[in-house]
């Protein structure tokens, strides 16, 4: 029998434990409990382990909500009590910035966090048409597989999005193209809820009207996407409201596609744009650069206070929706296209009094290498990914000379390992 004690969580909410001075990590353990393990994986620096039987059990274990977790591959840790999954994650993001950029916080930024469950606004759900489960499939992957998992709701999804995955089984088993749909994207606005059919092949005259009768049905709107993103446009109906949510606090409507970047999480991105801005602090009239832009989540809410902001983004359409949020607002703000990852085009950018960055999981390496003397008085990063934000870091305080002030988390994704956090950067 392998038994082992389980020491901490890894960043992808397995059990960390090392055994003969090796490390080993066991799905579904937690902190401090001794667990019975079969081995799995052994790798010439770690080994892998599927938890057997939990010997000593953690104060933090909860019973899974949902019926599938274990099998779903959409959350790694519902076994985990709320409020140490938060935990947990902080200490990822104090690792994290130790470890790999050799700095600490100076102040530890109290945890965002909303509701734990039915939070879940956005999602790309699988689909696959298997005759031997009865017809199609449509969810999210199992863990660690390809297959989709035999689901017919979601837990963190919301509850008006979790009651459309049955009838979507049988919307696609219905369609005579049902080999040939790979994905729905699911998008919630404040009013309405559009799902973008991935169709590999043209839809059918019947297809059309069996599409037709489920969007009236269910109060939805159908969009195909028969190749990239690009390509998608609205199907049915044809008058539905357009995609948004708000920033109530600021007064504000955000316009997107469902097909465009936005948070999964509304609530909670209200909370973090209100943090930011805090963080910012920024002063009517100073210039603000946004980098990272998208289509204008903290740009306007600057904007709304007056100070002169010019967001800069990679991506053309989403300069162009920012542009348009800002028009439908009525708020002065600038926006323009640059590759944030070339060197030369962030060494153009213009100085500014304080900058917001807001990357993708690349994080901002090419921006913080550019961030040259006197730079903006505050920074504030707001990252996805906990180790590139750590070495976005490092470059910030060992030779920007700036001082790691505050940081901290924002579980936008609750019973999942992902880490959001927020980091303040002032000049020394």
């Amino acid at each position: 029998m392998n038994v082992a004690v389980i020491e901490s969580l890894d960043r992808e909410g397995r059990g960390v434990a090392h055994v003969e001075g090796k490390a080993l990590f066991v799905e579904g353990a937690l902190p401090r409990e001794r667990v019975e393990y079969e081995l799995v994986k052994r790798k010439p620096s770690y080994d892998g382990g599927r938890l057997v039987r939990v010997l000593r059990e953690s104060a933090a274990r909860v019973a899974p909500r949902c019926a599938y977790f274990g099998v779903c591959g959409g959350c790694a840790m519902q076994h985990v009590e709320p409020r140490a999954q938060v935990a947990a994650k902080q200490r990822v993001l104090e690792d994290a910035l130790w470890h790999v950029g050799k700095v600490r916080a100076e102040t530890l930024l109290a945890p965002i966090h909303g509701a734990a469950w039915g939070y879940r606004q956005r999602a790309r759900l699988s689909v696959r048409f298997v005759p031997k489960k009865g017809g199609a499939l449509v969810g999210f992957r199992e863990r660690r597989s390809t297959y989709v998992a035999d689901m017919n709701r979601c837990e963190v999804l919301t509850p008006r999005v979790s009651a459309l995955i049955a009838p979507l089984r049988g919307l696609v088993s219905g369609l005579t193209l049902r080999d040939r749909v790979p994905q729905i994207e699911v998008a919630e606005g404040a009013e309405t809820v559009v799902l973008v059919v991935r169709n590999l092949a043209p839809l059918t005259a019947d297809d059309e009207a069996v599409l037709r009768a489920f969007a009236d049905a269910n109060g939805v709107q159908f969009w195909l996407q028969p190749a990239g993103p690009a390509s998608a446009r609205p199907f049915h109906p044809l008058d539905a409201p357009p995609l948004y949510y708000t920033l109530d606090e600021y007064g504000i409507r955000l316009y997107f596609a469902p097909t465009e970047f936005t948070q999964v999480n509304h609530a909670v991105n209200e909370i973090l744009v209100r943090r930011a801005l805090a963080l910012l602090a920024p002063r009517a009239g100073e210039r603000v650069l946004d980098l990272f832009c998208g289509l204008g989540n903290f740009a306007l809410p600057i904007a709304a206070g007056g100070a002169a902001v010019i967001g800069v983004e990679g991506h053309p359409g989403l300069v162009e929706r920012a542009r348009a949020n800002a028009r439908a607002n009525r708020l002065a703000a600038q926006f323009q296209v640059a590759d944030l990852f070339d060197p030369a085009a962030c060494a153009a950018l213009p100085r500014c009094d304080a900058m917001l960055l807001d990357p993708p999981r690349e994080g901002a390496i090419e921006v913080v290498k550019a961030v040259a003397a006197p730079g903006p008085r505050r920074i504030v990063y707001v990252s996805c990914d906990p180790a590139t934000l750590a070495r976005d870091a490092g470059v910030l305080v060992h030779v920007g000379g700036y001082r790691l002030a505050a940081a901290g988390i924002a579980n936008m994704f609750p019973h999942t390992a992902h880490v959001e956090s927020i980091a303040l950067f002032e000049r020394q």
